[in-house]
């Protein structure tokens, strides 16, 4: 069992540590920053201050202002997931832009953060890696801190590497502000290649110097070996895949297989919803926790929910992901004996479906999801109607009902934002192994045990052809995985992202129909106009700001 203690009530600490009483009155330190000499001569200051570049660039996201929360996108109000064809924000927050096809350098929407605070971390891990030599630690703590940086580092480089392609990599020649940022090397992008080899070899050190388990003294939310392989994993999928085409599928399927040997991660049969509330599943690899006092982060509940409970009907599923769930028999709804009725279309579907998308009549709260016109409490004649959600649906998946919607900030919430779990490392090594050897007996047993897992329990996969294997593979990513920052990327990297985000953003329409067998009428709709991508959004372009503070050293991606 993980021990439940939170990395990030070390805030606490270094609070109390800066805040100390001074002899000499007259001499005064600011309390809100940590001096060089400080980090230098403590090693408790300097292992906060490791612990504490997990939070990345800001602490955490402020109520209103869109800054981003940190060491990932989890918990901002427009989820990655309204960039894709998983769902759309309800008021825009910067995420139409992508949606649209308007994105350029000069108008990045809730993309435009990612490129500066990357680069932000490496520098601060740097920093770290620069001066800890000097620090009186022991060999065998210091080897676990170096390898704690080389993973943090690894990973923002993995973000930036799957934005943006080929990168600087800055090496350890800047540590400081006051380093030399004019030099020329730091504006030149090393190619695709050179910048994944570079990413993994720092998460082969990573995970050669990191403990293999969270404990009492390595606490629950910090990287272990598993965390590094893990992204290593990731980022060799997405070498060997069409829009890199700089690896190969062989050494992913090695990569996720090294994940799956360590013996330590297995699918949570507890419940498929309940996942994602707790950080104490052994499905979880690598996980950002949330401490009330010290690093809250948005409160999803009423980011997310309906209008009628006075929620303010954020990511809204899109009918274009509701259709792709399959009946519970394993059949698409499109088979005409999948048993699916267009006008009952919420019964019998994938269980994943039920914890992941609020629909029309959906039990929730002790009560049910109205979304059906005239009257229903969660449509636009509801309270609140400008929180309506423009697709019909709400989102499911992550919410937590012990955690109040109206006036949530009065009571500490804390779901993990997670950003590895076992069964993207199975779907990772299904896909790499099908198509480095076709669909042998180790892919069925990868992507059957996601679709048995107890709570889920979907049928077996059997006798599929290569072909007919990856799309399985696919569709599995899709459902299992939505909401968790997959998809952007999925379709990016699959080079299919031409067809599924030029396809409108449809929703539904529920109307009261006392006529019909179950007295609502289902019609699609359009949600969001004008949906578009353009070849040149694969990858991101690098802010404006960026480019012009390198003179135009620095070359831009294709297109913008």
């Amino acid at each position: 069992m993980k021990t439940t203690k939170y990395i990030f009530g070390c805030f606490l600490l270094l609070s109390m540590a800066l805040s100390a009483c001074k002899k000499d009155f007259l001499t005064l330190n600011p309390t809100d920053k940590l001096s060089g000499t400080s980090i230098l001569t403590d090693t408790s200051l300097f292992e906060d201050y490791v612990i504490n570049r997990y939070l990345g660039v800001t602490l955490q996201s402020k109520e209103g202002d869109g800054s981003p929360p940190g060491f990932g996108r989890g918990f901002e109000y427009a989820l990655w997931s309204s960039v894709t064809d998983e769902s759309i924000y309800t008021n825009n927050d910067g995420s139409w832009v992508l949606q649209q096809g308007q994105l350029a350098a000069d108008n990045t929407g809730i993309a435009g953060t990612i490129w500066a605070r990357s680069y932000r971390s490496i520098r601060e891990c740097n920093y770290a890696l620069s001066i800890i030599n000097g620090l009186p630690l022991s060999a065998g703590h210091k080897n676990r801190l170096i390898g704690e940086l080389e993973f943090i580092r690894a990973f923002r480089y993995h973000d930036l590497i799957r934005n943006y392609g080929g990168v600087v990599l800055m090496g350890d020649k800047v540590t400081e502000l006051n380093s030399n940022l004019q030099d020329p090397s730091l504006f030149n992008r090393a190619t695709l290649a050179a910048s994944i080899a570079y990413a993994t070899a720092q998460l082969d050190d990573a995970a050669s110097k990191l403990p293999l388990d969270n404990s009492s003294t390595w606490a629950l939310g910090r990287a272990t070996k598993g965390a590094a392989l893990a992204v290593k994993s990731r980022l060799l999928l997405y070498a060997a895949s069409p829009l890199y085409n700089v690896g190969s599928w062989a050494d992913a399927a090695a990569a996720a297989k090294a994940v799956m040997d360590l013996g330590k991660y297995s699918l949570d049969q507890g419940g498929y919803s309940k996942l994602f509330l707790s950080p104490n599943s052994n499905e979880i690899i690598f996980e950002r926790l949330y401490y009330p006092n010290t690093a809250p982060h948005t409160r999803l509940e009423i980011a997310n929910g309906p209008n009628g409970y006075d929620g303010w009907g954020g990511n809204t599923p899109l009918q274009n992901l509701v259709d792709d769930y399959e009946m519970d028999n394993g059949k698409p709804i499109t088979d005409a004996t999948s048993g699916y009725d267009a006008q009952n279309p919420y019964v019998n579907r994938d269980p994943r479906f039920y914890a992941t998308i609020l629909y029309n009549k959906a039990p929730y709260r002790n009560s049910t999801v109205d979304v059906y016109l005239p009257g229903g409490k969660d449509s636009n004649q509801g309270p609140s109607n400008w929180n309506t959600s423009l697709t019909g649906y709400y989102l499911r998946k992550f919410m937590n009902d012990a955690y109040p919607i109206d006036n949530p900030w009065s009571v500490a919430g804390a779901q993990p934002w997670i950003y590895f779990r076992y069964a993207e490392i199975l779907l990772n090594y299904a896909e790499a192994q099908n198509e480095a050897a076709g669909p042998d007996a180790s892919v069925y047993q990868a992507i059957n045990s996601v679709r048995q897992r107890t709570s889920v329990n979907m049928p077996p996969l059997v006798g599929l052809s290569q072909s007919d294997m990856r799309n399985a593979i696919r569709y599995e990513r899709r459902v299992e995985l939505a909401f968790e920052e997959h998809r952007f990327y999925d379709v990016r990297r699959w080079k299919i992202a031409s067809q599924t985000e030029n396809v409108p953003a449809y929703g539904t329409s529920v109307t009261v129909n006392s006529g019909s067998e179950t007295g609502y009428l289902y019609a699609q709709k359009v949600a969001l106009a004008s949906r578009s991508f353009n070849d040149r959004e694969y990858w991101l372009p690098i802010p404006l700001s960026e480019i012009q503070a390198s003179n135009g050293q620095l070359k831009q991606n294709p297109g913008y």
